[in-house]
């Protein structure tokens, strides 16, 4: 049991940490390092990888968690589930949006993925620290 605990514990950490730097450190980056019409070409190329990482981590993290906490296990679950839909409908719609020069349409998609990845990113916190405790 403790080395599912242990398992469980780091590939959650991994989940939270990497959606962590992406969100709050790598996209922010670009925008001040690039360019914005280069950096927005780099965030769209990047975040089809960045949610196939959320997907695998997320689930990797809750079959560890199912031997530990079920409740965390299925918390750990739905972020990847519901990260599908994000990314293969929500994501290709923030696209066209910006394709087509919608901007109140980008903006409303645009912020409903904002509030995905943050509470993705606070309910793999939340599985981190009861997986800790």
């Amino acid at each position: 049991m403790a080395l599912m605990q242990t398992a469980s514990l780091l590939l959650t950490a991994g989940l939270f940490g990497g959606m962590l730097l992406f969100a709050g450190g790598f996209a922010a980056f670009l925008f001040t390092a690039l360019p914005v019409a280069q950096a927005r070409m780099l965030i769209r190329l990047a975040f089809p990888h960045f949610y196939l990482f959320v997907i695998a981590a997320a689930l990797l993290a809750a079959g560890a968690a199912a031997f530990v906490d079920t409740l965390a296990a299925a918390i750990l679950a739905a972020v990847a589930l519901s990260t599908v839909p994000t990314r293969q409908l929500l994501m290709p719609a923030i696209n066209r949006a910006t394709d087509a020069g919608q901007k109140a349409r980008f903006a409303r998609l645009h912020g409903l993925s904002v509030g995905v990845t943050l509470l993705h990113i606070a309910v793999a916190g939340w599985a981190l620290v009861r997986l800790a405790a």
